[in-house]
């Protein structure tokens, strides 16, 4: 849970406190009765989650059980831009169609319900369960506004909620805060694993520059055990949202450990970072000293994991940027989430780096790919010579034999114009939306921001997952990647290929993806 934010826009939010709950301003209020129909709205995305209305940010409290994939988030309903935060609910059976539920959790006396985790107590270690039914277990943050505003250090807490009926209802813990702030003015996001060589709880906690980790037997009384990342990664902003993760890779067991800031990404504002090491049940350890980021695009952050998957880590971050995320244009809503991405280890050399690439889930949406091999590209290729249109949403990959600089551009008859693609030179990919659509809302959003290749080999792949106002790139397997959004006047119904003279792409797929809700 961001609240990293300008000192401007955190006054303004204590101001009236409670009364915010139940009364949002005239600035802030949505115009139901002025919108177009639900998820037809301008730059609604179509193949990416979104709430139906009002504000939302990171996701959290992500759980899969009995063939259901949760997704909580936070989520202010009175107004479009940040507030009380609350729980919002979704499920899928694929994670990618999904169905908007009641809210599940309810800011109360102790305050504000920040971000947080879920998890399967299979065992019933926490006794909530009843009937030999194994209860799910969400453990958040609750920020109590009235003690930021005192000037205590002490304002935010971790507490427990349960639910016995699969996730449609929770019961909050009548000895919440089961751990207490030990004097930290930043002390959130609990994200809580299962260790099973030591047959314990693992709760990553991020404070303003570390992660501090405890254990607990039952989820309820908890054991500080170390603490991670003072002098190593990024701190260009306060550290938020952690994640703890295992992989297997060449039959050893590696550590990944995610952490989110803001600001300080590496092109503006917020990201994810990540650190690649062992854990030995009590402390992290880092193997590499370099900073190393999930996703090097301006809109993905606060991204975690689904618990309960096995092997499988599934990753899901809010698709925005604290920079501007309370003032881009849209009417009913405000932001989304990236599409599902599966994580994992990839060795260059000697090193091992977090790859991410889109769920194979996606595939329930792609319709049959126009396919085109060996296309020559000299300095410009215009893709409507060769298929009648290619329009939002889609998913194009690509594949070259050989490096070369070489872009996609799409653009609308508005002159207006998204440019995605890679500089040989200076070995990135990038994003190019400083022409892309309305930019007004705020001075920072107006870039082209750039990843650095990871991959050494002399091919290269890349996939593009394309929506009505956002791109997520994926080159070569996921090693480089990075998202941004947009916001066009008209939808981009021009696409070319651009290429610093002769350019062969080996392969070229084009696919149109099907909206995820129903009209």
């Amino acid at each position: 849970m961001i609240l990293a934010k300008p000192a401007a826009i955190r006054m303004s939010l204590m101001i009236g406190l409670w009364f915010l709950l139940l009364t949002p301003t005239v600035a802030q209020s949505i115009d139901k009765e002025a919108a177009p129909p639900l998820y037809s709205e301008p730059h609604r995305p179509q193949v990416h989650f979104s709430p139906k209305e009002s504000w939302m940010n990171d996701p959290n409290g992500m759980v899969y059980y009995n063939g259901t994939y949760h997704l909580f988030y936070q989520y202010y309903p009175d107004s479009t831009v940040w507030g009380p935060m609350h729980w919002g609910h979704a499920t899928s059976t694929n994670l990618v169609q999904w169905t908007h539920r009641p809210i599940a959790l309810y800011p109360d006396s102790l305050g504000y319900i920040f971000s947080g985790s879920a998890v399967v107590d299979k065992q019933n270690t926490s006794g909530f369960g009843q009937n030999g039914q194994a209860p799910l277990v969400a453990i958040f943050t609750h920020h109590d506004p009235a003690g930021e505003k005192a000037g205590r250090n002490d304002y935010q807490v971790q507490s427990l909620a349960y639910s016995l009926d699969s996730g449609r209802t929770w019961t909050k813990y009548a000895g919440n805060p089961v751990l207490k702030n030990p004097g930290l003015k930043d002390f959130r996001d609990p994200k809580v694993m299962w260790y099973e060589a030591g047959r314990k709880w693992i709760m990553a906690v991020a404070t303003y520059s570390q992660i501090l980790f405890y254990s607990s037997p039952d989820l309820k009384n908890w054991t500080k055990e170390s603490e991670f990342g003072k002098d190593l990664g990024a701190h260009g902003g306060v550290w938020e949202c952690p994640d703890l993760l295992s992989f297997e890779l060449n039959g050893k067991k590696e550590w990944v450990l995610l952490v989110n800031l803001n600001p300080g990404g590496p092109n503006g504002g917020s990201a994810t970072q990540y650190f690649v090491g062992d854990f030995d049940g009590k402390t992290f350890t880092a193997s590499h000293s370099d900073t190393r980021w999930l996703d090097y695009g301006p809109d993905e952050y606060a991204g975690v994991t689904w618990s309960n998957t096995g092997d499988r880590k599934i990753f899901l971050g809010w698709m925005s940027n604290w920079l501007y995320g309370q003032v881009v244009p849209t009417a009913r809503w405000r932001s989304a989430m990236t599409v599902p991405r599966d994580l994992s280890l990839k060795q260059v050399g000697n090193e091992v780096y977090v790859a991410s690439q889109p769920s194979k889930e996606l595939d329930v949406i792609v319709s049959k790919p126009l396919v085109y091999e060996n296309l020559q590209v000299q300095n410009r290729l215009d893709l409507k010579t060769k298929v009648k249109e290619v329009v939002a949403p889609c998913r194009i990959e690509m594949s070259l034999d050989n490096l070369a600089s070489y872009s996609l551009v799409l653009s609308n008859d508005a002159g207006e114009e998204l440019v995605v693609g890679f500089d040989k030179d200076s070995n990135q990919f990038y994003i190019d939306r400083s022409r892309a659509g309305d930019t007004s809302f705020h001075q920072a959003f107006a870039t082209r921001s750039v990843a650095p290749r990871i991959a050494t080999a002399s091919s290269m792949t890349m996939t593009l997952v394309i929506d009505v106002s956002s791109v997520e790139l994926f080159a070569d397997g996921g090693l480089s990647v990075m998202t941004g959004i947009f916001f066009p006047s008209t939808p981009y119904t021009n696409q070319r290929l651009q290429a610093t003279g002769n350019v062969v792409i080996k392969k070229l797929s084009i696919s149109r993806l099907k909206s995820i809700w129903k009209k």
